[in-house]
């Protein structure tokens, strides 16, 4: 089923309701959006560090290299670039939920050379990366015990938003090489504005917009955060697969179409309790020309996990780690995405259940 056309003047009313749900920190009304810094010499030591304000400074800091760049890592800046390197936001501390530690969240990567703690090999049991003319969005399957989040968190969003404005984690910047304005050079990286990422019930997906582009604030949008992967990062992702396709855009989080007429969702206060019922089904875009790789390809520079819970879900396919890789992806083959299954909508329910905590 083709994603329906939605009217530009739709993506800004939609967009525009970030900026009216949210309220600046009166001891940092600058907006985490609004700190613009090059990467990597224009970075501060730390992008939130005012003492005053209501949360406080951030736990981290924004200034990661080879001397930060162990498990004990306190880096919050962010990468999104390839299947083979990018980074999840997750709690320092084990033994952790993301409603309780949103603003403390801290950079997990694939790869070495972030400066940040390393997903632990075995963690990754299967990802999918989409990618469209205005973002990349990576969806996965992960034990999420081996990253400090207890097995039966439901989790939560973070983003650059929040209710004051100062984004989850506090300070956190992103940034990717993979957008067209990099002209393919891995050391060019551009300050990613707009962007989101759930994880929790052993999944995740997280998604960059094109910071070229205008499209950001509403396809990378951060006010459905009760409504998880299903409804802001419609995929076809397997457990046990790791992919990468091009797709088409998705429609925009909370818009659809209702007999002819482009209608708009907002997700209700939390104080009215649970989300039980969404007015529209999201529709999963097409995608094409996929490739597949194995995990062992992938992912060759993972720790050994230091403690895993064992009562986490484990994969069958778990991932087997091997020495340090090139900087270019590893061989791929074509795959067929007839028969692929997706996170589920009742994943995107659980994730109702596991709304954070935002300040209101």
């Amino acid at each position: 089923m083709p994603v329906p056309r939605v009217p530009r003047s739709v993506l800004f009313i939609v967009a525009g309701s970030v900026a009216i749900l949210a309220q600046p920190d009166p001891a940092d009304p600058t907006p985490l959006v609004d700190k613009r810094y090059n990467y990597p010499d224009g970075i501060p030591y730390q992008v939130d560090y005012n003492t005053a304000a209501v949360r406080g400074p951030q736990v981290g800091y924004n200034i990661c290299n080879s001397t930060t760049e162990n498990q004990q890592s306190m880096c919050q800046t962010s990468f999104v670039n390839h299947i083979d390197d990018f980074c999840l936001w997750a709690p320092p501390k084990p033994n952790s939920t993301i409603g309780e530690t949103e603003a403390e969240e801290v950079a997990w990567c694939t790869k070495p050379g972030h400066g940040t703690r390393l997903i632990p090999d075995g963690a990754l049991h299967g990802v999918q990366v989409l990618k469209t003319s205005d973002y990349i969005q990576i969806v996965g399957f992960i034990d999420q015990s081996k990253i400090n989040l207890t097995p039966d968190d439901y989790g939560g969003e973070l983003d650059p938003h929040g209710a004051d404005l100062r984004g989850n984690p506090l300070g956190a910047l992103m940034y990717s090489n993979a957008f067209p304005g990099s002209n393919g050079n891995n050391g060019v990286y551009q300050q990613v504005i707009d962007w989101t990422n759930f994880i929790g019930a052993n999944a995740f997906c997280i998604k960059v917009c094109d910071p070229a582009k205008n499209t950001g604030p509403a396809l990378c949008q951060n006010i459905y955060d009760r409504l998880g992967c299903a409804y802001n990062a419609p995929n076809n992702a397997r457990n046990g697969t790791f992919e990468v396709c091009d797709g088409d855009n998705m429609t925009p989080p909370g818009v659809y179409v209702s007999a002819g007429a482009t209608m708009t969702y907002f997700q209700p206060p939390e104080s009215l309790g649970p989300v039980t019922t969404v007015p529209y089904t999201p529709v999963v875009p097409s995608s094409s020309n996929c490739l597949t790789y194995t995990s062992a390809a992938l992912y060759t520079a993972l720790p050994k996990s230091t403690h895993s819970l064992p009562t986490a879900s484990r994969s069958s396919a778990p991932v087997t780690g091997a020495k340090s890789g090139s900087e270019s992806a590893p061989a791929a083959t074509a795959s067929s995405a007839a028969t692929i299954t997706g996170i589920p909508i009742t994943a995107g329910f659980l994730s109702v259940l596991f709304a954070m905590a935002f300040l209101s």
